[in-house]
């Protein structure tokens, strides 16, 4: 799929599980005619609106390529028949639940640095455990991500640049 493909649409049911094998992926609503993403997603990583695709309800996100991908969209009636067939398989619950476990984990980790870390800290806290991000995503993803406006986030690299790690 090219980049800048949408897989699932802010407002809309989630009826695929979407699985991505080469590529990148975001997250992000839409709050009064800004974007605001909240999650990147890269290869052999899955995602879906979870409570949307779960009970039916239109889904908070949008869910677009951000480069060209390899993604795989599973319909939910087949994640359904899977989960039924390999529901009774030893220690499948077990995976099940640690995956959720180690995503809310993320999640609840991304909360509390928003709440408590400085633009700057989150910044460096990508640096520093998700590299891979400010390599791969165009800036302006990223200052939506941090929750800052471009022109922040350059200013936070010009400081990092010139070894000033406080702000």
């Amino acid at each position: 799929m090219p980049a800048k493909t949408v897989l699932l649409e802010e407002g809309k049911i989630s009826q695929q599980y979407i699985f991505i094998e080469k590529g990148c992926v975001r997250m992000f609503f839409n709050s009064n005619g800004d974007e605001k993403t909240v999650q990147f997603f890269f290869e052999n990583e899955g995602l879906t609106s979870l409570e949307s695709f779960v009970n039916g309800t239109p889904g908070a996100f949008t869910v677009e390529t951000l480069e060209p991908s390899i993604v795989y969209l599973l319909h939910k009636k087949h994640v359904n028949r899977l989960m039924d067939e390999i529901s009774h398989e030893p220690g499948f619950l077990k995976m099940m639940l640690r995956i959720f476990a180690r995503r809310q984990m993320h999640y609840n980790n991304e909360l509390i640095s928003f709440i408590r870390d400085t633009p700057e800290q989150r910044y460096q806290n990508l640096l520093n455990n998700r590299p891979h991000i400010v390599q791969r995503i165009p800036q302006h993803y990223i200052a939506s991500y941090l929750g800052v406006s471009t022109v922040h986030l350059s200013r936070i690299k010009n400081k990092l640049a010139k070894g000033k790690p406080h702000f």
